[in-house]
């Protein structure tokens, strides 16, 4: 997925919006902010409406984030690191049986909800049929079946195997049943009074600014963070402003020429770090529209593509991390799962080979021009929405990339809506856009080459498979990997999936997905960086939690 940019094109001395003292307006009074213990965070959505309902996407809680200081996961899984066991969190154990068809939980004992109530295996138990029985709120279409609870041990069970879901099950969030219980529709409900077992417990509401305050008591050690303040600024150019000045503490947003704008301003403090997850973004063709019908073109494309050229130009250097494996897969993230054949190939620009590729599988050349091997010029228009300031820059790039094996390339703009709607319904050639990502590479191959994904150019409704890839193997190897009874068996369905992506490019990937932030070392210390990613900087994720408990007042 993709985070709110514009053009950061100058920053200004002043805050660009009014009603933000929440946040502070100089290093000074950040200063004074942490003395008292408060923690400052920023993100750059505008007006926000009042409504912290957590599972619903389009809550104030939701986009700034503070729904996860609230309410806690199950588990704690760190997606910088997915390879790793989670953390315990709610539950203290977690069993899969019959081939992840079943689920056994033991819940954590002597844990509260903010208004005192224990927690318990009903509340847990409650909120898993909750989300069954409520498909607005279970936004990744989870298949709850049988749901039960005895004392702290809550049992799940499913039709088929959860291999694939697991992480997202182990994450779910705990919702108290006295209270959710009484909510006439869950799903428009705005929870005016959040209750959850999280450490804060929401103070005050107004457009700009959510503030959070710490409870008395907590299962864990409470935190050092007394008090938080979520800040929505009305754009980039106002939150990075917050950041340099110092006003906001951490942040995700896109900043060009970050190191001059923003970490060159205080060295020793001001920090940037976008560690890989396990999800791309890269230039989508659409596979029924010829000739990128034709896996020799788009293998052809990929190589003189400058990858190194679009992570320093167009994602300023950390946004979108280069992806440049031959199979698509983020590294370090997913290391774990390359196939021995493909450890340590990667794809570097290439037009000679590339050249060669194509007059070897019949492509021509007019001059300096790509000719198909029925002799029709190759063209490819991409697009991209207006403002999307990185996308552009990427684009651009591959445009002069592909020219030096002949293809014509053209780079257009249109508002957002038309083109979200022309990826929807296929209407396009070329297009920069992301996948899903996940605990392992599943997910993103899946958007890429998933079958049961696929419909035709013209229908619309779309979730993946964005460039209408068909291909029976790679579907095949997705149902196996999801479905598989033993690891042997899913390793070799995930190499199989590999094979398919080196053999036949149905997406070029350039870069990765990040779980990042901008954060300041100034007020507070404690936060993961290269040397200890033990959670990822994401401040709107379940590990911002784990986050804040690592942080410590730096003086």
């Amino acid at each position: 997925m993709r985070v709110k940019r514009s053009i950061v094109v100058a920053l200004v001395g002043a805050m660009a919006i009014a009603g933000l003292a929440a946040c502070g307006s100089s290093g000074s009074t950040a200063t004074q902010s942490n003395a008292a213990g408060v923690l400052n965070i920023g993100k750059p959505d505008g007006p926000q409406s009042e409504n912290n309902n957590p599972f619903l996407q389009t809550s104030a809680a939701t986009d700034m984030g503070f729904r996860f200081v609230i309410y806690e996961p199950l588990v704690m899984h760190n997606r910088v690191k997915p390879a790793e066991e989670g953390k315990p969190w709610l539950a203290t154990k977690w069993d899969w049986s019959d081939n992840y068809k079943k689920l056994v939980l033991t819940i954590r004992d002597n844990v509260k909800f903010s208004d005192g109530t224990p927690m318990t295996g009903d509340d847990v138990a409650y909120t898993f049929q909750l989300l069954r029985d409520n498909k607005a709120l279970n936004v990744d279409a989870l298949p709850f079946k049988d749901i039960s609870a005895t004392g702290n041990t809550v049992t799940l069970g499913f039709d088929s195997s959860q291999f694939v879901n697991q992480v997202k099950i182990l994450q779910t969030i705990v919702v108290p049943k006295h209270i959710w219980s009484t909510i006439a529709d869950p799903s428009t409900d705005t929870v005016k009074n959040p209750i959850g077992t999280g450490p804060y417990t929401l103070k005050s509401f107004t457009p700009q600014t959510s503030t959070l305050t710490l409870r008395d008591s907590y299962w864990q050690e409470l935190p050092k963070v007394k008090e938080i303040h979520y800040t929505s600024y009305t754009d980039n150019t106002a939150q990075t402003s917050a950041l340099t000045s110092g006003a906001c503490d951490w942040s995700f947003v896109f900043i060009p020429n970050y190191k001059q704008v923003f970490t060159s301003k205080d060295p020793a403090h001001y920090k940037v770090w976008a560690p890989a997850v396990l999800g791309v973004h890269g230039l989508w063709l659409n596979t029924e529209k010829a000739p990128y019908d034709n896996a020799t073109l788009r293998k052809a494309m990929s190589q003189v593509i400058n990858r190194e050229d679009i992570f320093q130009q167009g994602e300023a250097g950390y946004f979108y991390p280069k992806v440049d494996s031959v199979t698509g897969i983020p590294t370090p993230a997913g290391d774990t799962f390359i196939a021995p054949e493909y450890k340590g190939k990667v794809i570097t620009p290439d037009v000679a080979a590339a050249k060669a590729l194509l007059t070897g599988a019949g492509y021509t050349y007019a001059g300096d021009k790509l000719r198909t091997p029925a002799g029709q010029p190759v063209t490819l228009k991409m697009t991209v929405p207006s403002g999307w300031s990185d996308y552009n820059t990427d684009l651009e790039i591959i445009k002069d990339n592909l020219s030096g094996i002949g293809i014509d390339a053209t780079v257009e703009t249109m508002n957002q809506d038309a083109w979200t709607k022309s990826i929807d319904s296929g209407d396009f050639q070329g297009a920069m856009h992301w996948t899903n990502n996940g605990a392992t590479p599943y997910d993103l191959y899946r958007d890429m080459m998933d079958g049961a994904l696929y419909k035709p150019t013209g229908t619309g409704g779309i979730n993946g498979n964005y460039g209408r890839y068909q291909n029976a193997e790679a579907t095949a190897a997705l149902a196996t990997y999801a479905n598989a009874t033993d690891d042997a068996s899913r390793t070799a369905a995930m190499n199989t999936l590999q094979k398919v992506m080196v053999d036949q490019q149905p997406m070029i990937v350039t870069g990765a997905a990040n779980a990042g932030a901008e954060y300041s070392a100034k007020n507070w210390v404690g936060w993961p960086d290269d040397t200890n990613p033990y959670a990822p900087a994401d401040l709107a994720q379940r590990n911002a939690l784990d986050v804040i408990l690592h942080l410590k007042p730096a003086s």
